[in-house]
């Protein structure tokens, strides 16, 4: 499997958001959700599906395969770990995301699973895997 780039992970993400509200998941979807360009959409989309991390179907459902909802289940994971921890250290709802969704792609395994011991000992009443 070959190494995605944020932006990669970034359309993972949404398209696994976007399944988790509604069953299909169309290109027009993500370009609306990710506020870029239909052609920017059809070019990650190829990408994606050549990398084999999404399936596209003749009616233009877009799934994750399962190598791509790996992906997209970590950095979904990651973004609500860092939003809490933000949040819990003072910065608004609204900044925390933005800055996690930055933070979400470069921290690196160990880092993000020592964050996530402190936030279960900080939130025992939280369910984080």
């Amino acid at each position: 499997m070959e190494k995605l780039y944020e932006s990669g992970e970034n359309y993972l993400e949404t398209i696994l958001l976007l399944h988790l509200h509604d069953n299909f998941v169309r290109a027009v979807d993500i370009a609306r959700e990710m506020d870029v360009s239909k052609p920017s959409v059809s070019r990650a989309m190829g990408i994606l599906r050549d990398g084999g991390f999404i399936s596209i179907a003749e009616d233009g459902n877009i799934t994750l395969t399962e190598s791509g909802s790996e992906i997209a289940e970590r950095i979904y994971e990651r973004h609500q770990i860092l939003s809490q921890w933000l949040i819990d250290l003072g910065v608004s709802p609204e900044t925390a995301a933005e800055d996690a969704c930055k933070m979400e792609h470069d921290i690196s395994a160990e880092s993000f699973r020592a964050l996530k011991e402190h936030l279960r000992t900080a939130h025992p009443n939280i369910s984080i895997k």
